[in-house]
This record gives C-alpha cells, structure tokens and sequence, in this order.
C-alpha cells in the first residue's frame, strides 16, 4: 500500500492564513494554499487587478504569462534530453513561482471568464472580504499590481514586480529580494551643473530619496517646498542630503526639471538604477519621497506629508508618530488603508493633546506588535478636531455629529465602524481594536 504523501510544512499555514485555505485553479478545482511550498514554490505573485480585456491589462496579462512559464516544470523527456548543470535539473523540475489573482471584478461571469484564460490561481470570487483586506495590507493603490512574497512566511519580497518582469524578463535574479540601499545606489550621482560624486559621499547622512517627475504637477509643487526644506536643514547642520529618481519622459525635461534642484540625482541615463531604486521601494504613484537614516534604513515612506505638515522641519528627521492629528496634509493617509479615527468636540489643542495620550499606549503596542513581524500595522491612528476638513470628513462618511466619537474608517472598502459611547476609556478603545482585527465589527457602508 503506498504511503500517503507528507503533510505541507507547518510554517506554510501563513501563507494559508493569508490568502485563505483553497485558492482556484483555471479548471475551477480548488488547490490546497499549504502544498505550494511542497511543490517546490517558493515565491507567490499577487497579482491585483480587473478582468477587461484588451489594452494595458491584455498586454501585461501576455508578458506575465511568458514569464510566468518560465517558471513552471520543464516536461520529463524534456528535462531528460537537454543537458543541464548540477542544480539547474532540480530546479527545472520545481515550479519556484506561482501567480495568485486577487480580482477586483465584481461580476462572477466576468470573473469566471477570465480566470479559466489565466495559467495561474485565483483567489476564490466569494471571498471578497479576504480580497479587501489584502488590498488595504499591502497599500495597492494602482491596478495592475504584482506583489511578490515568500511561500512560508508570506512576507513581502518585492513590492513592485511589474518592474520584474520588465527588467529581468529572463528571471535571471530570481527571487529578487530586497537590497541593501548602499547598494542599489552604488555609482556616481550628479549635480544639477554637472559635476559628478561618488554614492559613498552619503555615507554617514539621512536621505531622502526623491521620486518625481517635471510633467506632474503635485510634483513640482512639492519640490517648490523642499527645496526650502532642504535648505533649512542644511543650514543648521543636519547631515543631510537627497538623491532625485527622475520619472521623466525625456532627458531634457529631467534637466529643465533637475536644474531648479540644489541636491543629487541618479544620472537620467542609468534607468536600470532608476528602476532598482523604484522596485526596491515598491513606487506606486509620484512625488514619493523616503526619508532613510544614516545606516540606509527607512525612516518614514511619508516624507512628502511631513515636509508640508513641519514646514520649519522642527522634527526632522520626522521618525514616525503612533497618533497623528487629522489635517489636510495628512488625510491622504485615510485612503491607504484602515484608520482610527477619535473625533473630539474641540479644536482646542488641550483637547486633542488629552484623546492623542488616551489612544497612544494602544496604538504603540500595535505597531510594535507588527514591527516584529516585519510588518506594516494594520491601522493607521488619527485625532479629529473641529474644522472645516473634519465637517466635510462626517459629511462624507455619514457618521453622526457626536463626540467623543470612535471610528475605524475603511474608505477602500467603503466601510466604517463606529463605537458612540458617552465616555471614551482606554480599555473601550484597546477592545474596539481587537475586534475590528479579529473581524468581529459588523461594518456599515460608507
């Protein structure tokens, strides 16, 4: 009798626990999330996007699938007649990459369609809550989307695979992990008049690395600011330097563009840097601007928000609060992902000092939770006032005029949830949290 085959690995139950425990093949069978790895996967694709056809996406959709292919098991006669070198046969035999589609197509016919044309898996149209949560966990915020993350742990890879497939078509820098930005920087850098300096000069400095463009105009708007950022900064003796990644469409505009910059730049010319630094960032949209620390780790991935929220650059180099107070700087933040909210009935800054101190504990120990795990947390924590931006904000999400009031805004998913008690408390808070995290808030529509 022949022995039943091995259970998957124990670790993989992440990656089941991320993306559920059946995911769809194109024949509409369910294939087991845990046995990826003990086919020999070691690398998921989540790919985000729309079921249309034709355009952009059917484009992509080709290029992905020739370099989806070339991850797959070579056929046995095959691998058997060519020659290979010690390893590569074993690897020809693993299938190392598979694609999961998180669909964000509302019809199931459409859905249905589409999913029998792709190579690859799917995730179930059903469970569409578990497609929510994975858009809001990895802050997609462009579709299409290729995401890569590992097969046990589930954690991200490459946030910006599209570049991939663009770059390495071959997959010859498989399974192109994250490097060292010392690295990826390495090579001469220039001024805007010319002359050229070596990337080790930043050795030793915070930077921020700069993605923009001169045809985008939040961009130009933006560098305006900096520039005088830049300056402040400079001149009371902060070791500081920034590092422009042109997303220009020619060289000339990047020099009409780089001449009003007084810092580096990655020379137009070396677009595979450029595009290093984009995929080791995981771009999504410009201006984008990274604050790194002196040892090359990131600070913040929200330099844009603080150089106009600090506009003297008092904290510099703007390390990351757990509770931010709700302006209009920063209410981009609420479109990233879910946000607590806190609504107080004043715009008395004794008022909002008190509700920041009151959630503050609960939101710390959340984001540490997860910076354990090599994680971004779950929730993003706000202080609402009383202004114009907030009326518009209650407006908006139909929420009712009392306070205090406590929210968790979802905008991606057009859900709220809202806890409207008479007295605000710490434990009221910290429960509120943990259910919403557990899935236990019952959601009303936005």
């Amino acid at each position: 009798m022949a022995s039943p085959p091995p259970p998957p690995p124990p670790c993989a139950a992440a990656l089941a626990e991320l993306l559920g425990e059946k995911l769809v093949a194109p024949d509409g069978s369910a294939v087991c999330t845990a046995s990826l790895p003990a086919r020999g996967v070691s690398l998921v694709g989540l790919y985000f996007g729309y079921c249309g056809s034709g355009g952009p996406g059917a484009q992509l959709a080709a290029s992905l699938a020739a370099f989806y292919a070339r991850f797959q098991p070579a056929p046995a006669a095959a691998a058997a007649a060519t020659p290979s070198a010690p390893g590569v046969a074993e690897q020809q035999q693993q299938q190392r990459l598979e694609i999961v589609f998180v669909s964000a197509e509302q019809d199931q016919p459409r859905w249905q369609e589409a999913t029998r044309a792709m190579p690859w898996l799917a995730l179930p149209f059903a469970d569409k809550r578990r497609k929510l949560k994975l858009w809001n966990k990895f802050r997609v915020s462009n579709i299409p989307s290729l995401i890569f993350i590992d097969a046990i742990t589930g954690k991200v890879v490459c946030q910006n695979g599209l570049l991939v497939i663009r770059d390495d078509p071959e997959g010859l820098e498989f399974p192109w992990g994250p490097r060292p930005f010392q690295e990826v920087i390495a090579g001469p850098l220039v001024q805007n008049k010319g002359q050229s300096q070596d990337s080790s000069t930043l050795e030793g400095s915070y930077v921020g690395v700069y993605f923009s463009a001169h045809w985008c105009p939040p961009c130009r708007s933006l560098t305006r600011v900096l520039v005088e950022s830049y300056r402040k900064i400079k001149d009371v003796g902060q070791k500081f330097e920034i590092v422009f990644v042109s997303a220009d469409r020619s060289e000339d505009s990047f020099k009409q563009y780089f001449s009003e910059m007084p810092w580096l730049a990655v020379p137009y010319a070396d677009e595979a840097r450029r595009s290093r630094l984009n995929r080791l960032y995981g771009i999504q949209g410009i201006p984008t601007l990274i604050i790194l620390d002196p040892k090359g780790e990131v600070v913040t991935r929200q330099g844009r928000v603080e150089v106009l929220n600090d506009l003297d650059c008092q904290e510099f180099p703007w390390y990351p609060k757990p509770v931010l107070e709700l302006t209009e700087a920063n209410a981009v933040h609420l479109n990233e992902g879910p946000c607590l909210v806190l609504f107080v009935d004043s715009d008395d800054d004794g008022e909002s000092e008190a509700a920041k101190q009151l959630i503050q504990p609960i939101a710390e120990k959340i984001i540490a939770k997860y910076r354990a795990k090599d994680e971004e947390a779950p929730l993003l924590f706000f202080v609402a006032g009383e202004d114009n931006m907030t009326d518009s904000l209650r407006d908006y999400t139909n929420l009712p005029e009392a306070a205090p009031l406590l929210t968790i805004l979802d905008m991606s998913a057009r859900a709220k949830y809202v806890m409207d008690v008479e007295e605000i408390t710490p434990d009221i808070v910290e429960a509120f949290v943990n259910d919403f995290l557990l899935d236990k808030l019952k959601p009303e529509p936005i």
